[in-house]
């Protein structure tokens, strides 16, 4: 079988990626064939750096900016802190493996996010008011970093 291995822009905590959008509006590249190649692939694996501009933003985020793959083709993800295998697991296992290969600035920051969003319950756990404080955060302060989830979760 066909092993695919693709670039993405961000991974969410659930393992959905995008591999095309800057922040989910500005055009980066185009999906080409990397679709087909997840979709039917044997094994489907998407790398990253763990994080972009000088470490402001993270590529692991509690939920993509913009989905071009669903959680349900990502087989494997792969950053400089190590392979995050995401086959057979549910979301929230999936999560916690993600994390771990986030930059260590920003496994805190996702592991509060999972906090808040697991009051919420349901199979794949949101908290809507602060998915994109990340993304909101970088926007306003220039550095995800900075995220205060006070300000959004009430």
């Amino acid at each position: 079988g066909v092993i695919a291995i693709n670039t993405a822009i961000e991974v969410d905590i659930f393992g959905n990626a995008n591999s095309t959008q800057i922040s989910g509006t500005k055009m980066m590249n185009g999906i080409g064939g990397s679709a087909d190649f997840t979709n039917n692939a044997y094994l489907s694996i998407f790398t990253c750096g763990s994080t972009t501009k000088g470490g402001a933003i993270s590529s692991i985020v509690p939920f993509a900016s913009h989905i071009d793959h669903t959680s349900h083709f990502v087989d494997a993800v792969i950053t400089e802190y190590g392979v995050a295998d995401l086959r057979g697991k549910c979301a929230m296992d999936k999560a916690k493996e993600l994390i771990k290969v986030a930059h260590p600035d920003y496994q805190p920051l996702l592991r509060d996010y999972l906090k808040y969003a697991e009051k919420y319950g349901g199979h794949t756990h949101h908290c809507l008011s602060a998915a994109f404080a990340l993304h909101d955060t970088f926007l306003r302060k220039g550095d995800m970093r900075l995220t205060d989830f006070a300000e959004y979760v009430k």
